[in-house]
């Protein structure tokens, strides 16, 4: 900040465009609306093409599942167990995928990784159109395509710093998000008409296949991304070295215990099918799209993201917004209701997500960047899974209701007196404690 309070980039804009700046609403907007400077590199073009049409058709198979997993059992606990099904390879595989990954081209990690998950959701269509009726069957898959996921997501994560420039690596993580979210609306809205017609697993699980497909091409126009720097033998020598590199760093320590705590404590997203079916006549669709809908408006709105120059404090504000606005969906009765609430929730989640990935991707070297986006990978995807078991578990032996505002309540306690307790994390400032190995 300047002696003034203005922000000095802000600063810098508006000596850079003075008519801009006088213009008002034109100039709002301008400062305010997303960033799009970043898909003028094809290959980031591409791998964000990629990922945004296979994030529908994974979508579909995540709401394909516990739904299938409840008509089956009718058991908010079997659905809980998709959750756990997917944390633990997310977590083993996420680690040891991104050691391979600073070791290994990188496009080729890839690239058979996401063929591997892709050949798991044709098994899901088999055994859906084979009428097996196996929960356990379900969640084996599950716990395979998990793990493909873990290893494609920590491969994609370290390849972004190397198409991109340090300094539009916020914006770039922005429009990652923002088109996975617009994924993540699609899928549930698809998936919510597939799933009441005959054979509506099926379609799903088929759909996905064919998304997927579509999805795998442009990660074969990708260039070869070979390792850089100092390449260490993939081996869990090399993931413990990756979680030293984080141990000593309070402010990555931070990102990730937040993280941890919003998903586990606040995320609602095993309830669904069983609220779903007692208050909204098993309209479960909407509930599944509410939280991306939030996030994609907030990433189109996001000009302002990379001016934040105080991220940990951002970060923290970000996730206590999302604890209250899940806390409060789960008291109102109307659909419409509930379904804002979560959108509002999902915004504060698509600005932590950002801070949370930019934070990683600036502190670490690109020989590390593979183990670093391991770990992101296993506890932003591990995370919500155990959440999904605790909401699960909670609603089990309470209710749905309790399981779900009790959660929001304690993740804004939680990520608050963290976040002031742990000082540095705090007065993180990028403009001032940017460690000197972004290159």
């Amino acid at each position: 900040m300047t002696e003034t309070g203005e922000d000095p980039l802000d600063a810098a804009v508006a000596a850079e465009n003075p008519a801009e700046e006088a213009s008002g609403l034109k100039g709002l907007l301008g400062r305010h609306a997303v960033d799009t400077r970043p898909l003028r590199i094809p290959d980031y073009r591409r791998i964000l093409v990629g990922q945004g049409t296979s994030f529908i058709g994974s979508m579909l198979t995540q709401v394909a599942v516990p739904v299938q997993i409840w008509a089956l059992t009718q058991s908010t606990l079997y659905v809980g167990f998709v959750g756990l099904a997917g944390l633990v390879p997310i977590v083993v595989f996420g680690l040891y995928g991104g050691a391979i990954a600073d070791a290994v081209d990188r496009r080729l990690l890839y690239l058979w990784s996401s063929v591997g998950g892709w050949v798991v959701t044709l098994a899901l269509l088999a055994q859906t159109l084979l009428d097996i009726r196996n929960v356990w069957l379900i969640l084996a898959l599950v716990f395979v395509q998990s793990a493909m996921f873990a290893v494609a997501s920590s491969a994609r994560g370290a390849i972004i710093p190397r198409l991109v420039p340090v300094d539009l690596v916020p914006a770039a993580n922005t429009l990652n998000f923002t088109v996975g979210n617009v994924g993540q609306v699609a899928g549930p809205l698809v998936a919510g008409l597939l799933l009441v017609l005959p054979n509506g697993f099926a379609l799903a699980y088929a759909a996905d296949a064919l998304l997927f497909t579509a999805a795998l091409y442009s990660v074969l126009r990708l260039p070869a991304i070979p390792p850089q720097g100092e390449v260490q033998r993939p081996d869990w020598r090399a993931v413990a070295s990756g979680l030293r590199f984080i141990a000593v760093r309070p402010v990555l320590v931070m990102s990730f215990a937040v993280d941890i705590a919003a998903m586990v404590l606040a995320m609602p997203r095993s309830l669904f099918p069983a609220v779903a079916d007692v208050r909204f006549g098993g309209q479960v669709g909407p509930l599944y799209a509410a939280i991306a809908i939030g996030a994609v408006l907030a990433g189109v709105s996001s000009g302002w993201i990379g001016r934040v120059r105080r991220q940990g404090r951002a970060l923290t504000l970000a996730i206590v917004g999302w604890g209250a606005a899940v806390a409060v969906s789960g008291l109102v009765g109307q659909l419409w209701l509930v379904v804002a609430l979560l959108a509002l929730a999902g915004a504060f989640d698509l600005v932590s997500a950002v801070y949370r990935q930019t934070i990683l991707q600036t502190y670490a070297p690109d020989e590390m960047r593979g183990r670093m986006q391991g770990v992101f990978i296993a506890v932003v995807a591990g995370g919500p899974r155990l959440g999904d078991v605790r909401a699960g578990a909670t609603a089990a032996v309470t209710s749905p209701t309790f399981s779900w505002v009790a959660g929001g309540i304690a993740c804004m306690a939680v990520v608050l007196a963290g976040g002031l307790l742990v000082r540095s994390f705090w007065r993180y400032d990028t403009s001032r404690d940017l460690p000197a190995v972004t290159g």
